[in-house]
């Protein structure tokens, strides 16, 4: 397999992991790109041989809020730099879209994550290496189902067992799985595993 076609599989993993990674955070995406598989893929994004990864960019909305708008980005570069952060805040003002995601090849820069603290008050840009979306992580059969909370399911949970927030486990934003389903601090996620006694064993973490 030639360097090519190497890349053109590799890139393929990655788009297929961050369609299911919008698709589990409630946000529409099409069978078809859920689907797509590497011959359908190489056909749309990579006739000359390599991948146009401008090609990639793509937009989702959530499903039951059309304004909450997510623009997903496949920088060129090897070491993402502030000059494409910049290019990205434009488009996201032009499209009137607050949150991103950027899937970076190899690396970023110092003055590139510098730019992505200082936008944060306006923009929520997601920052992810490609070789983390190789694989889908919650896939694994070792990783248990995990569900967000709303704020009112919460609500009732602290009430139900008479709990104060900081009583609750907790799970670091920098998780991967928290990472995965774009988990925010002060967000209570549901975990349910597996259990050969109970069949199931339900556990409850408050990210942080």
């Amino acid at each position: 397999m030639d360097q090519d076609s190497r890349q053109v599989s590799r890139l393929w993993r990655v788009y297929r992991t961050i369609h299911q990674m919008v698709d589990d955070r409630g946000y529409l995406v099409s069978y078809s790109e859920l689907n797509m598989d590497l011959d359908a893929f190489r056909a749309q994004y990579a006739r000359g041989g390599a991948v146009d990864r401008n090609s990639l960019t793509f937009l989702v909305q959530k499903r039951d809020d059309p304004a909450d708008q997510v623009l997903v980005f496949f920088p060129e570069e090897p070491s993402l730099g502030v000059k494409t952060i910049r290019k990205y805040c434009e488009r996201m003002l032009t499209q009137n879209v607050q949150k991103s995601i950027i899937i970076y090849p190899e690396s970023l820069t110092p003055s590139a994550k510098k730019a992505v603290e200082h936008v944060g008050d306006k923009y929520h840009l997601e920052l992810f290496k490609e070789a983390d979306l190789l694989v889908n992580i919650t896939h694994h059969n070792l990783v248990p189902r995990h569900d967000i909370l709303s704020p009112e399911e919460k609500r009732t949970l602290l009430q139900r067992y008479r709990l104060k927030e900081s009583q609750l486990p907790r799970i670091l934003i920098n998780d991967p799985v928290a990472r995965y389903y774009g988990l925010k601090r002060g967000q209570v996620v549901k975990i349910t595993r597996a259990s050969e006694t109970a069949g199931r064993y339900i556990t409850y973490r408050l990210c942080m």
